[in-house]
């Protein structure tokens, strides 16, 4: 015999006593190790049980089905999901195929420039097909102007999703006619700030905007009503965190201003005031009370608000501060 030989049948022989041993093992493991009997797998206790005796030969088994349960066909349809979930930010709720814009393939390499120019007609093609009519163009118009917007201002994701769902409503109860695609979306991400508790004033969304303040507040005004939407006056202190953040004044600041808002509420000063205006000089009237003195235009700044506005205020929550029980 060879050495060529001895070694090839040196490998199968390795070869079938491994086979031999994941066997035995596979029997091992269908079979109980006291009594012989038949193996049975508990999904709802994570454990492998013997069906004859009893014997728990394996526990805390990892289950790799999902962590929902159903009771039936419908309920399971239900719940069941496959991919990313679904959102209201996107105008096909995120349903629909992109095609990446790198020219690579799945190794990385990049592409011939002819798969390339067939790669940019599919792409063309895909976004031709992806909006099927005028009113899912004007969808994915909107919902991108809101997006944009939500993130020049730094507003949250719930805020983003709660805005969409605002301007999917007035699409459908045709609220469109006669005013902008851009007024609609600035109303429904101002309209969804304030729901959220996390509001904007209307110079600021001026600012991100394609259309002017007195359009924002006029078809805010109109969603609203149409719309029956439940929004409560915007508050005051709802403005200070992101006041004192800007100027990076202590929480201490942010405490007393919210001290100095609370009083006005009880005397009534807030009433008729813009909530804006009220923060900032809150803002500003605590920084002086605790030495962490700012200006006056640098709290004008980041408010977006006159320095007489502030003046005004500054005075009104002081004469409250005065007049209020037990001080």
């Amino acid at each position: 015999m060879t050495d060529t030989t001895t070694r090839r049948y040196t490998r199968d022989r390795e070869r079938t006593d491994e086979q031999e041993n994941e066997e035995s093992e596979t029997d091992e493991q269908v079979v109980c190790p006291e009594c012989g009997g038949n193996l049975a797998s508990d999904t709802e206790h994570g454990e492998t049980v013997c069906e004859d005796c009893g014997l728990v030969v394996e526990e805390d088994e990892i289950d790799p089905g999902p962590e929902w349960r159903a009771f039936d066909s419908r309920e399971k349809d239900e719940k069941s999901r496959v991919g990313a979930p679904t959102t209201n930010m996107m105008h096909d709720k995120g349903l629909s195929t992109n095609i990446g814009w790198q020219d690579k393939d799945a190794y990385g390499n990049t592409l011939s420039s002819r798969q390339r120019e067939k790669m940019q007609r599919l792409r063309t093609w895909n976004e031709r097909f992806r909006t099927r009519d005028s009113k899912e163009r004007n969808l994915k118009q909107a919902l991108g102007e809101i997006d944009r917007m939500a993130s020049a201002l730094g507003l949250p994701e719930n805020v983003r999703e709660t805005s969409s769902v605002i301007y999917r409503r007035a699409l459908e109860d045709d609220l469109l006619p006669g005013r902008s695609i851009e007024g609609v979306a600035t109303a429904s991400l101002y309209a969804a700030a304030r729901k959220a508790g996390t509001p904007r004033s209307l110079d600021e969304l001026t600012k991100v905007s394609r259309v002017d303040k007195d359009e924002i507040a006029r078809t805010y005004r109109y969603i609203v009503r149409q719309l029956s939407l439940e929004i409560q006056p915007a508050d005051p202190e709802s403005y200070v965190p992101r006041f004192t953040s800007d100027l990076g004044l202590s929480e201490e600041v942010e405490r007393r201003a919210r001290q100095l808002l609370g009083n006005a509420k009880e005397q009534g000063v807030h009433s008729g005031k813009s909530p804006v205006g009220l923060a900032a000089a809150a803002v500003y009237a605590a920084s002086l009370l605790t030495n962490e003195k700012v200006t006056q235009s640098e709290v004008s700044e980041v408010a977006n608000i006159s320095e007489v506005t502030i003046r005004n205020r500054y005075h009104e929550l002081l004469e409250a501060e005065e007049d209020a029980p037990g001080v």
